[in-house]
């Protein structure tokens, strides 16, 4: 398997995602952590894209709703190497009609080689990690050279 690196610049792209019993959670995260999230490109699914705007009076682009496409949205982001990590508290205890969309999205976030923090611990650390502010380069497929293997066994 063959890899190339993708650089993330200072100023990181990051996606702000939350189920809806996980929405107050990341909204108090997002407002105790204003100074750093303010220098940094933010988007998020539907309303946890607004909400966050309005509690935190952070600037948040919103895609769609998780459930009605906002989930592949951002998966399409991280494809095209346009989001450099990615906050989504999920709920482990509610079932959730999407399940196979939020699946989705967590395989390309790692296919990709994403950070991904799926609770505050894990956003606490990677927020605070020497490497946030930093330029970073992370390893990923070379796909393209991957699907050509297949085309010239053809």
């Amino acid at each position: 398997m063959e890899y190339k690196e993708i650089i993330s610049d200072k100023q990181k792209h990051i996606a702000l995602v939350a189920h809806d019993n996980m929405k107050s959670l990341l909204i108090d995260w997002a407002i105790k952590n204003k100074d750093i999230l303010k220098n940094h490109k933010l988007c998020g699914t539907g309303t946890t894209a607004s909400l966050i705007s309005e509690k935190a009076g952070l600037n948040v682009k919103g895609f769609k709703s998780g459930p009605i496409g906002g989930d592949q949205q951002i998966g399409a982001k991280i494809v095209d190497g346009e989001i450099d990590l990615m906050i989504f508290f999920w709920d482990p205890l509610e079932a959730q009609p999407h399940d196979p969309d939020v699946k989705a999205l967590l395989r390309i976030g790692v296919l990709y080689n994403i950070p991904i923090a799926n609770n505050i611990s894990t956003a606490d650390f990677m927020l605070h990690s020497n490497l946030f502010n930093e330029e970073y380069k992370r390893i990923v497929i070379d796909y393209d050279k991957y699907v050509d293997k297949f085309r010239k066994h053809k």
